[in-house]
Protein backbone atom coordinates (compact mmCIF):
# COMPACT_ATOMS: atom_id res chain seq x y z
CA UNK A 1 0.00 0.00 0.00
CA UNK A 2 1.41 3.34 -1.04
CA UNK A 3 1.93 5.97 1.63
CA UNK A 4 0.90 9.58 1.09
CA UNK A 5 3.33 12.39 1.83
CA UNK A 6 2.09 12.99 5.38
CA UNK A 7 2.37 9.30 6.28
CA UNK A 8 5.90 9.23 4.86
CA UNK A 9 6.87 12.24 6.98
CA UNK A 10 5.54 10.48 10.09
CA UNK A 11 7.55 7.33 9.29
CA UNK A 12 10.71 9.39 8.72
CA UNK A 13 10.21 11.19 12.04
CA UNK A 14 9.66 7.90 13.91
CA UNK A 15 12.74 6.24 12.41
CA UNK A 16 14.80 9.40 12.97
CA UNK A 17 13.80 9.41 16.65
CA UNK A 18 14.88 5.75 16.94
CA UNK A 19 18.15 6.48 15.10
CA UNK A 20 18.98 9.48 17.31
CA UNK A 21 18.62 7.43 20.49
CA UNK A 22 20.24 4.25 19.14
CA UNK A 23 23.64 3.04 20.27
CA UNK A 24 23.63 0.38 17.58
CA UNK A 25 21.67 -0.36 14.44
CA UNK A 26 21.53 -3.56 12.40
CA UNK A 27 20.51 -4.06 8.79
CA UNK A 28 19.38 -7.47 7.58
CA UNK A 29 17.68 -8.70 4.42
CA UNK A 30 14.57 -10.71 5.27
CA UNK A 31 13.77 -12.05 1.79
CA UNK A 32 12.43 -15.61 2.04
CA UNK A 33 11.30 -15.49 5.68
CA UNK A 34 7.80 -16.66 6.48
CA UNK A 35 5.35 -14.70 8.61
CA UNK A 36 5.92 -17.18 11.43
CA UNK A 37 9.70 -16.68 11.26
CA UNK A 38 9.28 -12.88 11.25
CA UNK A 39 7.04 -13.19 14.31
CA UNK A 40 9.71 -15.24 16.07
CA UNK A 41 12.34 -12.62 15.14
CA UNK A 42 10.17 -9.82 16.48
CA UNK A 43 9.51 -11.74 19.72
CA UNK A 44 13.22 -12.36 20.32
CA UNK A 45 13.94 -8.70 19.58
CA UNK A 46 11.27 -7.60 22.03
CA UNK A 47 12.84 -9.80 24.73
CA UNK A 48 16.23 -8.13 24.11
CA UNK A 49 14.86 -4.54 24.08
CA UNK A 50 15.58 -4.18 20.37
CA UNK A 51 13.20 -2.21 18.14
CA UNK A 52 12.67 -3.74 14.70
CA UNK A 53 11.30 -1.72 11.79
CA UNK A 54 10.65 -2.52 8.15
CA UNK A 55 10.95 0.76 6.27
CA UNK A 56 11.40 1.70 2.65
CA UNK A 57 15.08 2.31 1.98
CA UNK A 58 14.50 5.82 0.63
CA UNK A 59 12.67 6.79 3.84
CA UNK A 60 15.36 5.19 6.00
CA UNK A 61 18.06 7.15 4.16
CA UNK A 62 16.19 10.38 4.87
CA UNK A 63 15.73 9.42 8.54
CA UNK A 64 19.39 8.47 9.01
CA UNK A 65 20.79 11.80 7.77
CA UNK A 66 22.96 13.47 10.41
CA UNK A 67 22.63 10.61 12.93
CA UNK A 68 25.08 7.99 14.14
CA UNK A 69 23.18 5.47 12.01
CA UNK A 70 24.37 7.19 8.84
CA UNK A 71 27.21 4.67 8.60
CA UNK A 72 24.84 1.90 7.41
CA UNK A 73 23.54 3.85 4.38
CA UNK A 74 25.72 1.94 1.86
CA UNK A 75 24.07 -1.40 2.72
CA UNK A 76 20.46 -0.18 2.49
CA UNK A 77 19.25 -2.05 -0.58
CA UNK A 78 16.60 -4.68 -1.10
CA UNK A 79 13.98 -5.66 1.46
CA UNK A 80 15.68 -4.88 4.77
CA UNK A 81 14.67 -4.93 8.40
CA UNK A 82 16.30 -2.45 10.75
CA UNK A 83 17.07 -3.23 14.37
CA UNK A 84 17.77 -0.46 16.90
CA UNK A 85 19.20 -0.81 20.39
CA UNK A 86 19.14 2.12 22.81
CA UNK A 87 20.89 0.40 25.75
CA UNK A 88 23.27 -2.38 24.71
CA UNK A 89 25.62 -2.08 21.71
CA UNK A 90 25.64 -5.85 21.17
CA UNK A 91 21.89 -6.46 21.52
CA UNK A 92 21.02 -6.18 17.82
CA UNK A 93 23.98 -8.39 16.88
CA UNK A 94 22.90 -11.03 19.45
CA UNK A 95 19.30 -11.04 18.18
CA UNK A 96 20.37 -11.38 14.54
CA UNK A 97 23.12 -13.91 15.35
CA UNK A 98 20.79 -16.14 17.38
CA UNK A 99 18.10 -15.98 14.68
CA UNK A 100 20.52 -16.74 11.82
CA UNK A 101 21.60 -19.98 13.56
CA UNK A 102 18.16 -21.50 12.83
CA UNK A 103 17.09 -19.44 9.80
CA UNK A 104 19.58 -18.99 6.98
CA UNK A 105 17.13 -16.82 5.03
CA UNK A 106 17.93 -13.80 7.18
CA UNK A 107 21.06 -12.22 5.69
CA UNK A 108 22.76 -9.66 7.90
CA UNK A 109 24.20 -6.88 5.77
CA UNK A 110 25.95 -4.87 8.44
CA UNK A 111 25.84 -3.15 11.79
CA UNK A 112 26.42 0.36 12.98
CA UNK A 113 27.83 0.59 16.50
CA UNK A 114 28.30 4.11 17.91
CA UNK A 115 28.61 5.56 14.42
CA UNK A 116 31.12 2.97 13.16
CA UNK A 117 30.15 0.50 10.41
CA UNK A 118 30.83 -3.16 11.15
CA UNK A 119 30.69 -5.76 8.36
CA UNK A 120 28.36 -8.72 8.67
CA UNK A 121 31.32 -11.10 8.98
CA UNK A 122 32.09 -9.46 12.35
CA UNK A 123 28.56 -10.20 13.64
CA UNK A 124 29.67 -12.95 16.03
CA UNK A 125 32.40 -10.75 17.51
CA UNK A 126 29.91 -7.99 18.31
CA UNK A 127 27.33 -10.51 19.55
CA UNK A 128 29.88 -11.89 22.01
CA UNK A 129 30.33 -8.51 23.69
CA UNK A 130 29.21 -8.67 27.32
CA UNK A 131 26.07 -6.86 28.39
CA UNK A 132 26.36 -3.90 30.74
CA UNK A 133 25.51 -6.05 33.77
CA UNK A 134 28.04 -8.72 32.78
CA UNK A 135 30.77 -6.12 32.31
CA UNK A 136 30.04 -4.53 35.69
CA UNK A 137 30.10 -7.89 37.46
CA UNK A 138 33.43 -8.78 35.82
CA UNK A 139 35.01 -5.49 36.87
CA UNK A 140 33.66 -5.86 40.41
CA UNK A 141 35.06 -9.40 40.64
CA UNK A 142 38.47 -8.13 39.49
CA UNK A 143 38.38 -5.33 42.06
CA UNK A 144 37.32 -7.69 44.84
CA UNK A 145 39.94 -10.39 44.15
CA UNK A 146 42.94 -8.70 45.87
CA UNK A 147 40.87 -7.94 48.97
CA UNK A 148 39.66 -11.54 49.17
CA UNK A 149 43.22 -12.85 48.78
CA UNK A 150 44.45 -10.53 51.55
CA UNK A 151 41.64 -11.67 53.87
CA UNK A 152 42.45 -15.34 53.18
CA UNK A 153 46.17 -14.73 53.81
CA UNK A 154 45.52 -12.92 57.08
CA UNK A 155 43.11 -15.65 58.16
CA UNK A 156 45.72 -18.32 57.41
CA UNK A 157 48.12 -17.11 60.17
CA UNK A 158 45.86 -17.92 63.16
CA UNK A 159 44.76 -21.13 61.46
CA UNK A 160 48.38 -22.32 61.18
CA UNK A 161 49.05 -21.38 64.81
CA UNK A 162 45.99 -23.38 65.88
CA UNK A 163 47.17 -26.41 63.86
CA UNK A 164 50.66 -26.23 65.37
CA UNK A 165 49.29 -26.00 68.93
CA UNK A 166 46.91 -28.88 68.22
CA UNK A 167 49.77 -31.02 66.82
CA UNK A 168 51.98 -30.29 69.83
CA UNK A 169 49.11 -31.15 72.18
CA UNK A 170 48.52 -34.46 70.42
CA UNK A 171 52.22 -35.39 70.67
CA UNK A 172 52.26 -34.79 74.46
Amino acid sequence: MALNLEAKKVVVEQVNALANDAISVGVAEYRGLTVEQMTMLRASALDADVSLRVVKNSLAKLAFNETTCECVLPVLSGPVILGFSQEDPGAVARVFNDFVKDNEDLVVKGLGVSGEFVDADQLKRIADLPTKDQAISTVMALMLAPVEKLARTLNEVPTKVTRVVSAVAQQK
